[in-house]
């Protein structure tokens, strides 16, 4: 079992309380270790979010737990400035950009909200220690590229989920050349390409940065003035001592020289120019000299987000506007990470050369990741997602980018490009490691068991119709719109009802009809049709018995964020077994916090690939969707799988 040094929440704080509620304490173990800051729907002044802010306040004046109120800033972003996170600690948020911390040297890694309870009540979680890859970063880094350029170009040039949930391990002559600022943004964006972690080295750059903090931190009035909790010169997380010991720590942390990884992945950083990422996907990467060829016209640009809205980033930004004004049609929104940072561009004359540019200033938080793309119109952001209708609308287009390449005049009319540079691709290389037999073991099988024993209520068999959902990289947010993520209030029926909404609009329709009828308990009555039964009666039937309907997806089913709902709104449809290629590692947890069984079957999905192909399937049928008209029955406790296809 591990005990992190802190666990951070945020408008999420409200579910947790509810499922540490659930757990029969009343008292938070070690109210140091939690941390809540409220940032996700600050800009939902309701009386129904503001009644949710209030609760989670007085829930933390009562459990004294440090609290940061709307507007202080985006929670990673506090984390780092109030310092809780250091080198050589362990965080871990009910967040998936928890990875940013890997950037100064700290570990970072989600957990989700039933874990985040727990560890409210045990101080401690489990984690299952994954792969790890050695990524290299080669050669000088060039002038005028930013970490975004380089994740962006990871992330589409090694797009065949070559990180798919391990933890990496960022190395090479190019690391050094990185500011801590680039190493944040790299270390933020792993959670987009797959990663539970991205972590660099503790070197003298880090250490230089941690100085110049501590140095910042004694002159600031503002880091002091709108903090939940006070914040004294000397914080418990940050003092000479501790910063002076950082070289020494490097020493103790560094990998051993037989360390084994996975596999290395190297990226020469001399062959890099600008990239931007999507549309609406982080394993798509175009060259900028090819995108600005193409004339896209944008209407909407963000310099937003936890990622890349630090001073240094509002700066550069800055810098190539002064003087100049956004171009006509086009909608320019600027928020920085926290309150801070604010106050710091404010007084450097950053923020004032953004607005005089034309910039719409937003409060700091994390609303516009969420969405404000509107149907068919087309974003570039410097955020670290851009899932299909995670931005707005699922016919919007969204796309990713540095904050030069986001004010570029070629890209969007705000300003001329950050250079002229010629279409390369950059050099890559892949190298995958074999485990030798003799660092592995294997466990011999008790002749004395005979049959797998199963809990109590668990369904010795799972059947039903079965659905195909061929593609691959189905990210929570087309599982359960981001939408609705902060909708505490909606019901199970209506989580069911929007299912899969971005990714096939008519899903929950489909599985509603595929349901089979609810039996009433009552031999003398008649049973329930699905249209009069309610979809929660469905989902509970499902649960208890094994019956529903039975989903089979493509590899990497869930990726993306750590969202709960993900798991609930498939199981509250009436699906209790999800068949997958792969699944994405939070995803997957929340799935077993949530009972919803999710078992992986490359030979199952390739089977169905073969028998259901596109050039198959019906001019009217949704090719993202297949109703196979078979049906899928599981032994729970021989594993055994049968399809039954009645045709």
């Amino acid at each position: 079992m591990l005990r992190p040094e802190h666990v951070m929440t945020h408008d999420n704080t409200s579910p947790v309380i509810s499922k540490f509620n659930a757990i029969g304490t009343s008292l938070i173990s070690n109210p140091c270790q939690p941390v809540f800051t409220i940032d996700h729907d600050v800009q939902n002044n309701s009386p129904k979010n503001l009644k949710k802010y209030a609760r989670i306040e007085t829930f933390a004046h009562q459990q004294h737990v440090d609290f940061f109120p709307p507007g202080r800033g985006i929670s990673h972003q506090i984390m780092v400035e109030e310092r809780y996170t250091f080198p050589g600690l362990l965080m871990v948020p009910s967040d998936s950009h928890s990875n940013m911390y890997g950037g100064i040297g700290c570990g970072g890694t989600p957990v989700v909200r039933t874990n985040a309870a727990a560890i409210w009540a045990t101080q401690q979680t489990w984690w299952q220690v994954t792969e790890i890859v050695k990524v290299e970063l080669k050669g000088p880094f060039p002038l005028g590229l930013t970490g975004k350029d380089i994740i962006v170009a990871l992330c589409g040039s090694f797009n065949q989920d070559k990180v798919l949930n391990t933890a990496i391990e960022f190395v090479g002559n190019g690391v050094k050349g990185l500011s801590v600022d680039k190493r944040m943004a790299i270390s933020n964006m792993t959670t987009e390409w797959g990663a539970l972690a991205g972590e660099f080295q503790i070197n003298k750059v880090l250490v230089k940065w941690y100085t110049q903090l501590l140095a910042m931190r004694h002159a600031s009035a503002e880091i002091k003035t709108q903090s939940g909790p006070s914040v004294a010169s000397s914080h418990p997380c940050l003092s000479l001592e501790r910063v002076q010991a950082l070289l020494r720590v490097a020493q103790e942390l560094q990998a051993e020289p037989d360390a084994y990884y996975s596999k290395t992945l190297t990226l020469n950083l001399c062959t890099l120019v600008p990239h931007v990422s999507g549309p609406n996907s982080v394993k798509l990467s175009t060259l900028l000299p090819e995108l600005e060829a193409r004339g896209i016209a944008i209407q909407k640009a963000y310099l937003v987000s936890c990622f890349n809205s630090r001073l240094s980033d509002l700066t550069a930004a800055a810098e190539v506007m002064r003087g100049k004004r956004k171009a006509p049609g086009v909608e320019f929104y600027v928020a920085a990470p926290s309150s801070l940072v604010q106050a710091q561009a404010e007084r450097s004359g950053v923020w004032a050369a953004l607005v005089a540019a034309g910039a719409k200033t937003l409060p700091a938080g994390c609303g516009p990741c969420i969405g404000l793309l509107e149907k068919g119109e087309v974003g570039i952001s410097a955020t670290n997602h851009n899932y299909k209708g995670r931005m707005g609308h699922p016919l919007a287009q969204a796309y990713l980018a540095s904050p030069g390449v986001v004010v570029a005049g070629k890209i969007c009319g705000l300003s001329p490009s950050p250079s002229h540079v010629a279409p390369s691709k950059p050099t890559i290389s892949i190298v995958e490691h074999l485990k030798s037999a003799a660092g592995s073991a294997s466990a011999k099988a008790n002749p004395q068991v005979t049959e797998p024993l199963l809990l109590t209520h668990f369904p010795p068999t799972f059947r039903g119709p079965l659905v195909f959902a061929p593609a691959n990289n189905i990210n929570t947010d087309r599982i359960y719109p981001g939408r609705y993520t902060y909708r505490d209030e909606i019901l199970p029926d209506e989580k069911a009802g929007v299912v899969m909404e971005n990714y096939n609009p008519t899903f929950a329709g489909t599985l509603r009809a595929l349901l089979p009828p609810v039996s009433s308990g009552s031999p003398n009555e008649q049973k329930k049709t699905t249209t009069d039964a309610s979809l929660t009666e469905q989902a509970q039937r499902s649960r208890r018995t094994g019956e529903g309907v039975v989903l089979v997806a493509g590899a990497n089913f869930g990726t993306g964020l750590s969202r709960k709902q993900a798991a609930t709104a498939l199981r509250n449809a009436g699906i209790p077994l999800v068949f997958a290629a792969s699944f994405g590692k939070i995803f997957k947890l929340n799935a077993i916090n949530n009972s919803l069984v999710c078992l992986e079957s490359k030979h199952l999905v390739c089977f169905l690939h073969q028998h259901f192909p596109p050039s198959s399937r019906a001019e009217n049928e949704n090719s993202q969707t297949v109703v196979t008209r078979c049906s899928l029955s599981l032994n729970a406790r021989t594993g055994s799988v049968t399809v039954e296809d009645p045709s």
